[in-house]
């Protein structure tokens, strides 16, 4: 029998690989956003995940599709921010709600069918960015760290009941939303260069990783987190100076 996954965020550019990555494994995928991702195969349920109710009647059209869900990933989000001396209490609190709220309330919902079934993995996707941080994005950061957290919290809490909870964290990721924020290609160059390997992410690649965090091969990885940077996060800033830099600090050549 087919599994079902229920994926928040599908609308968007790591969500929407996410669930077309669940279809061509063999799921049954209900894809939430609050617009259509119109990916084939996707049954669509129009919901917002800030909002209590309707996380709920999202969850009750997923359970209707396979009678549970078997896998929840969390890809809803917001990447907005400025300054903390500039930010206001509410869009504080709406960056918070969009990113760690909405988690709070997938899982709330799913995990007491999971505990009945005995089995369930949910899939929450954080940022690189809880690790290292980019300027001007407090909230962002914050609420990242804490599904980070959150996430270890839960494989604690339902390790017992047979449930497995894995963060994804991925670097720069190239999305419509990544390159709004970008001039050109040159800027997508210098963030192919920001890792030792040259790459820029793509949505696929994430999708691939969570796909194999929901597979029974990955039972071993609950409560970790897997940073998808390309080793950027590994990377000393020493390494990024001028060669000239280098030698009067008694660094090796590159």
């Amino acid at each position: 029998m087919a599994r079902t996954a229920l994926i928040t965020g599908a609308a968007g550019g790591i969500g929407r690989a996410v669930a077309t990555r669940f279809v061509t494994d063999g799921y049954r995928v209900v894809g939430v956003d609050l617009a259509d991702p119109g990916i084939p195969g996707v049954t669509y349920c129009r919901a917002d995940v800030t909002d209590a109710a309707e996380v709920s009647g999202a969850v009750s059209a997923a359970v209707s599709q396979g009678g549970v869900v078997d896998v929840l990933v969390t890809c809803a989000g917001v990447t907005e921010g400025k300054p903390l001396h500039r930010t206001t209490e509410q869009e504080w609190e709406d960056v918070l709600r969009a990113n760690l709220g909405s988690v709070f309330l997938c899982v709330r919902e799913v995990l007491p069918g999971m505990i009945a079934a005995g089995s369930g993995t949910v899939v929450t996707v954080g940022s690189v960015l809880h690790r290292t941080a980019a300027p001007g994005l407090p909230a962002y950061a914050a609420a990242k760290g804490a599904i980070a957290a959150l996430t270890r919290q839960l494989a604690v809490d339902y390790g017992q009941y047979g449930l497995s909870f894995v963060t994804v964290s991925p670097g720069w990721v190239r999305t419509s939303a990544t390159e709004s924020r970008l001039d050109g290609e040159a800027d997508l160059d210098r963030l192919r260069q920001s890792n030792p390997l040259g790459v820029l992410g793509s949505p696929e690649h994430i999708a691939g990783t969570v796909a194999f965090a929901a597979s029974s091969d990955a039972v071993l990885l609950n409560g970790s987190e897997l940073v998808l940077d390309a080793g950027a996060s590994a990377v000393s800033p020493a390494s990024l100076l001028r060669e000239t830099h280098r030698g009067r600090m008694g660094l090796p050549p590159l």
